[in-house]
């Protein structure tokens, strides 16, 4: 329901920001603002549980939240807001923000503020009151400022800041019920009026004073802050005029009586000593200053030395000494715990899916099924499925809840931190060193992560090189090989920690790929300078293991084995067909292996690896089972029984050290799965950088392989 009556001649320029799913008009817009790591997310999942969807605003690459909930005999519709520090819209997600509340006319705004930190966290709520009243501010993680002794006074922050404050704590339902109920209680009392205002100084509050009643009278009518726009006219925020234009069809710059009052009070202070940096200044300065005095009457510190015990903390994690050292520690024992942990599921989960293939064939033979179909169908797309699945099920289920332990603890903004030089060194954006993370588990999220990069140079840069990290569909691969050639004759017990520590070293190697290959792109078809951000340490917090458990199961690691079997159902599909169909004495599939075999030959491998690379392109799991395939010649995908028998098996058709070692760097550096490529066709909307995404870490691969084949051959160490 709209809070004011819009006049006619305005267009309803609420239609840009339709993101909230409005079914009525009796349905109340809730927008959920406030900084990253104050739990808003907690609180959006904890109020409207599994009622939630998720989309693209409208021609940004930032996503967005939205859910319902009941209360009462009213219908909620909360708008998760992307996560800001401020509303001067300085990034995509600061201008979305602004925007969504100006223009998508919410019924009212939910300000989320971490108790733990509020005087950061109120700059943004100041901001948000002076575009509109109908705020209600929850300061959030209460139970955490009362384990630091941090005293926050409820009622004395609502009398200063003159609307509702609920004190809650997300992650347990605290206060959940009493937020509820004060949001239905200032949407019944429809408040209009905007009286909360940051003072400045009083050269700015008379320009102010002077330029406002121009703009009240041009905007007339329509729910916004004549103040607020006043403020906005004076610090020449030219991204707002283009949305403005965009939603009221009109430049309010060139509406001659605001254009005459714009005019004048700019001379005014300029003779006052003002320039526009000035301006920004004061205008910032008194947001901070206000949000000070709020601080110290609504605050009181029991203990000042509450973050004394992150900041230890942080001497060692974030060390130029021992940052990376532990980081790559970290990496190392959660690739250890996945390769130890995944076995046994693996071959449990491949025994039932088999098993039930057994029983399909049978199926197929009483219904007197032809053999073609028997062959396409069970030995081709439901054996192909069965791969992915079982191979790819467990290092996920393992590897995403672990990954996703580290980002709840407050980790990850630390490898960012750790990171960002090296980044910056290489032309490239600090926030990469996130979106790289996210590869490890799958590209394609990877490429999906990059939309926190701000910079449309930087962002791509993030996108082509993302594939230089191995996701969880290539572990496989590089964990066999390594086990067979490289770890096979140390003794069991120390087995798993050796072929750990080799993978841990290719997984380096990747990320010092990732750092050349930006800078070569920064210094060639993606010239720039990098830009700066600010990148906030969240305060450590303990993991809620059982919602990270379900969060990773079901949000990670089941939509990205969706994806991949949904690719791998007509890859098998094909690979049947070309291992079955034969030209003279040989399959289809043999004849491309044999032609490939020259080119392979030269980059340490053969035609048989290299086919299995190119029919592995919808999901890289599959290449290893095409390979043993091919070997084989058995028309089907074949597993064996042991990793001796497939060492016997690679060894007797040519495999050395050094076709083991050229086929990780391959694996290590090629082109991006069917998923991911269609992924970054989406978020790049260019089939010309999604071409170059394809071909970059393909050709870097080639070479490498080459440099590394012609050196051991040039030693006669092949």
């Amino acid at each position: 329901m709209s809070l004011i009556n819009k006049p006619a001649s305005v267009r309803d320029f609420s239609q840009d920001f339709n993101v909230t799913g409005r079914t009525s008009a009796d349905d109340i817009v809730v927008a959920v603002a406030g900084n990253p790591n104050v739990g808003k997310s907690t609180l959006f999942n904890a109020l409207t549980g599994l009622n939630q969807h998720t989309g693209n605003w409208p021609g940004k690459t930032v996503s967005n939240a939205r859910g319902s909930c009941k209360y009462r005999d009213k219908n909620f519709i909360l708008v998760d807001l992307p996560g800001t520090y401020s509303l001067i819209a300085n990034s995509a997600e600061e201008e979305i923000a602004r925007d969504f509340i100006c223009f998508g006319q919410p019924d009212l705004v939910v300000a989320v503020v971490d108790a733990t930190c509020l005087e950061r966290n109120l700059n943004l709520v100041l901001q948000i009151l002076e575009i509109t009243a109908n705020v209600v501010v929850c300061v959030n993680l209460m139970d955490e400022a009362k384990k630091k002794k941090i005293a926050v006074d409820i009622d004395e922050l609502s009398l200063q800041l003159g609307v509702p404050v609920i004190g809650t704590s997300a992650r347990s339902q605290r206060g959940l019920e009493d937020l509820k109920n004060e949001i239905y209680s200032l949407y019944a009392k429809k408040t209009k009026t905007y009286n909360v205002k940051v003072p400045y100084s009083n050269k700015v509050e008379r320009a102010i004073s002077q330029l406002e009643p121009a703009v009240a009278d041009l905007i007339e009518g329509i729910a916004l802050s004549p103040r607020w726009l006043s403020i906005k006219l004076l610090d020449m925020d030219e991204n707002l005029h283009r949305t403005l234009n965009k939603c009221l069809s009109l430049d309010i710059t060139e509406n001659k009586k605001v254009a005459a009052a714009l005019a004048n009070v700019n001379r005014e202070l300029f003779l006052s000593g003002f320039n526009a940096d000035l301006l920004h200044d004061e205008l910032v300065t008194s947001l901070i200053k206000k949000a000070h005095e709020i601080y110290e009457k609504c605050v009181n510190l029991n203990n000042h030395q509450y973050t004394q015990k992150d900041r230890q903390i942080d001497k060692l994690l974030t060390s130029k000494i021992t940052g990376i050292p532990i980081m790559i520690l970290m990496l190392f024992v959660i690739f250890w715990l996945t390769i130890t942990g995944a076995n046994y599921p693996s071959e449990l989960i491949a025994s039932g899916l088999f098993f039930v293939q057994d029983k399909l064939v049978q199926l197929f033979e009483f219904a007197k099924a032809p053999q073609w179909l028997t062959d396409m169908l069970i030995l081709g797309v439901y054996r192909t499925l069965a791969w992915v699945v079982s191979v790819m099920l467990p290092p996920m289920a393992i590897f995403f809840p672990l990954f996703t332990l580290l980002e709840d603890s407050g980790y990850l903004p630390r490898i960012a931190f750790n990171l960002d030089k090296f980044f910056k060194k290489a032309g490239a954006h600090g926030k990469q060193a996130l979106t790289m993370c996210m590869g490890f588990g799958c590209n394609a999220c990877g490429v999906i992560g990059c939309r926190i990069i701000d910079s449309p140079r930087e962002r791509l840069i993030a996108i082509l090189t993302n594939n230089f990290v191995p996701c969880n569909g290539r572990f496989p691969t590089l964990i066999s090989i390594i086990t067979m050639f490289f770890a096979g004759a140390i003794t069991l017990p120390f087995r798993p920690l050796v072929s750990t520590l080799i993978l841990t070293c290719t997984i380096v190697f990747g990320v010092a790929v990732t750092f050349f290959t930006s800078k070569l792109l920064s210094k060639t078809i993606l010239k720039g300078m990098p830009s700066s951000f600010v990148l906030e340490l969240p305060p450590y917090r303990r993991p809620q293991v059982s919602k990270v458990i379900v969060r990773s199961i079901f949000d990670r690691t089941l939509f990205v084995l969706g994806r991949a079997v949904m690719v791998a159902a007509p890859a098998g599909l094909l690979i049947c067909l070309m291992s079955n169909v034969y030209i003279g004495d040989s399959s289809v599939l043999l004849h491309c292996s044999n032609f490939l075999d020259p080119f392979a030959k030269l980059i340490g491998m053969d035609g048989v690896i290299l086919m299995a690379f190119i029919l592995g392109f919808p999901a890289n799991e599959i290449v290893m089972p095409i390979i043993i395939m091919s070997y084989l010649c058995t028309g089907t995908l074949t597993d064996l029984e042991s990793l001796h028998e497939l060492y016997l098996l690679l060894v007797n058709n040519g495999w050395t050290w050094l076709t083991a070692v050229c086929t990780m760097l391959f694996s290590l550096m090629h082109f991006p799965c069917g998923t991911t490529c269609l992924t970054i066709k989406k978020e790049t909307g260019s089939l010309k950088w999604t071409a170059v995404s394809f071909l970059l870490p393909t050709i870097v691969g080639v070479l490498t392989c080459f440099l590394v084949a012609t050196c051991a051959r040039a030693l006669n160490l092949a």
